[in-house]
C-alpha cells in the first residue's frame, strides 16, 4: 500500500464525514489525487463502508461481552458450511452480537463479541449460545467490559488504530 493510501485510510478512520477537499488538505495532496485514491481503494475492496462509533453506553448499552466457544470437534468444510449458516439464520433473532469469527489461541476455537444492556440479557445470549449442537456448550467463557466504568484506558475508536496504521511498513 502506497504511503498516501495509508494515510488517506488512516484520515478516514478518524473523520469519514471530511470532504475531498478537506482531505486534501490535511494530506498535502490534490483533490483530484484524493477523490482518485478513494475510488481505487473502495474498488480494491480496501475501504468496505463508512460509518460512525457511536458512545454504546448512550444506546443504553453497559456490558460488552468478549466469548470464547470450543467446537465438539474438528468440523469438515461440509460441517463448517452447515455451522455457518445455521449460525447465520439464528443469528437474525439475536441482534446482540456483532462479530462472529474462527480463530485459535487459549484452547478456543471462536470469538463473539457482543453488547448487552444488561447482565440478564448477556445470560440470554450466553444461553442461546448453547443451542449449537457443534459447540463444545461446557466450554464457554466470556470476559465481561462494564462500559458504565469511570475509568477508561483506551475505549473502543477507530481514532487509535488509524494511528496505528501509519506505523505499518510496506
Amino acid at each position: 500500500m502506497k504511503d498516501i493510501e495509508r494515510r488517506l485510510v488512516s484520515e478516514l478512520m478518524k473523520n469519514c464525514r471530511r470532504s475531498d477537499r478537506q482531505l486534501a488538505k490535511v494530506l498535502g495532496v490534490s483533490q483530484p489525487t484524493v477523490t482518485r485514491t478513494l475510488h481505487k481503494l473502495e474498488k480494491e475492496g480496501i475501504i468496505k463502508e463508512y460509518t460512525v462509533v457511536p458512545d454504546f453506553r448512550k444506546l443504553g448499552y453497559s456490558l460488552l461481552a468478549v466469548t470464547f466457544v470450543r467446537l465438539k470437534k474438528y468440523l469438515s468444510k461440509d460441517e463448517l458450511e452447515k455451522a455457518r449458516k445455521s449460525a447465520k439464520e439464528s443469528a437474525k433473532d439475536n441482534l446482540n452480537f456483532i462479530m462472529l469469527e474462527r480463530g485459535m489461541g487459549m484452547g478456543y476455537d471462536g470469538v463473539f463479541l457482543s453488547f448487552h444492556t444488561d447482565y440478564s440479557s448477556f445470560t440470554e445470549h450466553k444461553k442461546w449460545l448453547t443451542q449449537f449442537d457443534y459447540l463444545e456448550v461446557s466450554d464457554i467463557q466470556s470476559f465481561l467490559i462494564n462500559l458504565e466504568d469511570e475509568i477508561q484506558y483506551r475505549s473502543l475508536t477507530f481514532s487509535t488504530l488509524a494511528k496505528h496504521i501509519l506505523t505499518l511498513q510496506t
